[in-house]
């Protein structure tokens, strides 16, 4: 029955009889000791005045001192310490307003006071523990013993969940460097991992660290035996696996929230291919820094069906970027004040396979919704970039240099054209991250192409704030470049997601794929200029004869053979070199 469900204010309305119930039997004691249980009766005229003194003091000072707050389960020696202080307080007070107003009281016993004062801290702390004790008892043995690491406001809530039951975890520790050695919830605070006792099971970190300081932690967690961690949210009560994410998550310093704000509130957004990895994810932060409309485009129907569930409150329409016509009557219709441009064809074996298909995609697509979007005066277009169109050695790279140089080089007088280049989303689909994870899943081996490979890695929500601030401070024609931090050699990353798993599988070297480097770049040599933010470049623009451009453009399209439209590719982009199919 609901009305037999514990809560805050049912716990505070038991304490506050029970006090009130121990304090009347205390007192009634106290006065029986002093006199040797022959109380004269002249006393007792005082009785409730002392009593009606002494019990709002107490109701004061025990609140003051969080006896009303506490979890019963954790009740120990730092709440059994606060509760003699509110006690000493509480009976302070009575002493000097009795000494005040003394003939007011008499006849009045002062001894029998100090002889509640003792009573009362015997009857409340038994009261408060007697639970605990109870709990403990009966307490189920599937509970693992548990270390917090990080010392906060939301440990203790934290702690008041695992009292709840919904974890199956039982703290016995709490660790935080920078704090001396105390209690909080009758939980010791300790300083390093090495003070644990032998027998912890799972490490519960509930601090905000770096990927960096996180990692560290695992490892030394490992070291000690500690194979079991998880990661707490700081905003509510939620217990997560540590997932590799975690660990190569970039976190910029310099997001600059307001202005991805002022760029997108109150506007209507379009946004291409939607329904993938970058796409869904930017819909949902324009969603979230208030867009006043979002134009869903994307040709899959089942993602396009997914991100509906999702996000139920945006414009899903089914479209192929390839054909223009359909494309503009959705811009004449919503006429968006942005266009972020997310369609393309991504993965590179499956390019070198179709490079028809991924011209027309990645290039035709880009032109018919660049070209739309200058001629219905769109207010701000954002093409979404790789790495890999860096001296491209593939057909998807070279593909998108070509979008890349074609919003460079088009005249968009009313349109404020730019690209955003970045590498690898931790998690997208297809990518190494999900696919480890099944591999491991099953036991392995582990695919890895080369031994030396590395790619550069963001979280993809990261990505899509930083490709929105880029936006955001765009004046024309640029390549934004994000800082992607260190590259990661493909090899570490499985092994540290083995780690992450506790599972040991082989590692298999199958070869590098047709079309694949061994190392990514993000940036021309030398073609880099600083913008106001630490995470964002700018790559010096490519000046390119947009007459040629558009006759290239044309024959590239008109190609069919591989071999022709390898040859096109280079036409326009002199840097790729390809890598043949082998």
């Amino acid at each position: 029955m609901s009305w037999l469900k514990p809560t805050n204010a049912k716990r505070t309305l038991f304490f506050l009889l029970s006090d009130a119930l121990f304090s009347l039997v205390s007192l009634f004691l106290a006065y029986q000791l002093r006199f040797n249980f022959h109380v004269p009766s002249q006393y007792w005229g005082s009785f409730f005045k002392i009593y009606f003194l002494v019990l709002p003091l107490k109701f004061l000072f025990l609140h003051l001192f969080g006896q009303y707050r506490f979890t019963w389960r954790y009740y120990g020696l730092y709440e059994a310490k606060r509760l003699l202080l509110a006690l000493l307080g509480a009976y302070g007070a009575a002493f000097f307003v009795v000494g005040i107003a003394y003939r007011w009281f008499l006849p009045f016993p002062r001894s029998a006071l100090l002889i509640d004062l003792f009573l009362s801290l015997l009857f409340l702390l038994s009261i408060r523990i007697a639970k605990r004790i109870w709990q403990e008892a009966a307490e189920p043995t599937a509970y693992k013993r548990a270390a917090i690491y990080g010392l906060g406001g939301h440990t203790k809530r934290l702690i008041d969940a695992f009292v709840s039951g919904e974890f199956p975890y039982k703290p016995i520790a709490v660790i935080e460097p920078k704090k001396e050695s105390h209690y909080i919830s009758g939980i010791p605070i300790i300083q390093s991992l090495q003070e644990l006792p032998s027998n912890i099971q799972t490490l519960i970190v509930a601090a905000q660290l770096s990927p960096k300081e996180l990692d560290q932690l695992t490892q030394e967690a490992k070291r000690i035996g500690i194979d079991e961690v998880k990661l707490a949210s700081l905003t509510q009560e939620k217990i997560k696996d540590i997932e590799i994410e975690d660990l190569l998550a970039r976190n910029p310093k310099d997001l600059d929230k307001e202005a991805i704000k002022n760029f997108l509130q109150g506007k209507v957004v379009l946004i291409t291919g939607a329904g993938g990895s970058i796409g869904s994810e930017l819909v949902r932060q324009c969603s979230e820094y208030g867009a006043q409309e979002i134009i869903a485009v994307e040709m899959s129907e089942y993602n396009l069906y997914q991100l509906t569930e999702k996000e139920p409150n945006i414009v899903a329409k089914l479209c192929d970027v390839t054909n223009k016509e359909e494309f503009e009557s959705i811009v004449k219709e919503f006429r968006p004040d942005i266009v972020l441009h997310a369609a393309a064809y991504k993965h590179v074996p499956l390019a070198e396979l179709n490079p028809r298909a991924t011209v027309l995609n990645n290039i035709l697509g880009t032109k018919n919704v660049l070209d739309t979007a200058i001629e219905y005066k769109v207010p701000h277009f954002v093409l979404i970039s790789t790495d890999k169109a860096v001296n491209p050695t593939n057909v998807m790279g070279a593909t998108k240099r070509v979008c890349e140089l074609y919003t460079q080089n088009v005249p968009s007088r009313k349109t404020t054209v730019c690209a955003v280049r970045f590498g690898n989303v931790l998690g997208s689909s297809g990518s190494v991250i999900p696919k480890f994870k099944e591999q491991i899943k099953k036991g392995g081996p582990l695919t890895v192409t080369h031994p030396e490979i590395t790619r550069y890695f963001m979280l993809t929500s990261e990505a899509c704030q930083l490709v929105l601030q880029a936006g955001a401070i765009a004046k024309g024609k640029e390549i934004f470049i994000l800082d992607m931090g260190k590259p990661v050699k493909i090899v570490d990353l499985a092994k540290k997601m083995m780690q992450i798993y506790n599972k040991e599988v082989p590692i298999k070297f199958i070869g590098l794929r047709p079309g694949e480097k061994l190392y990514e770049e993000l940036l021309l040599e030398g073609a880099e200029e600083p913008t106001k933010y630490e995470s964002i470049f700018i790559a010096r623009p490519t000046p390119y004869d947009f007459t040629f451009l558009q006759e290239a453009l044309f024959r590239l399209f008109l190609a069919k053979e591989p071999e022709q439209i390898i040859k096109e590719l280079k036409a326009i982009v002199p840097e790729f070199n390809h890598t043949p199919h082998r």
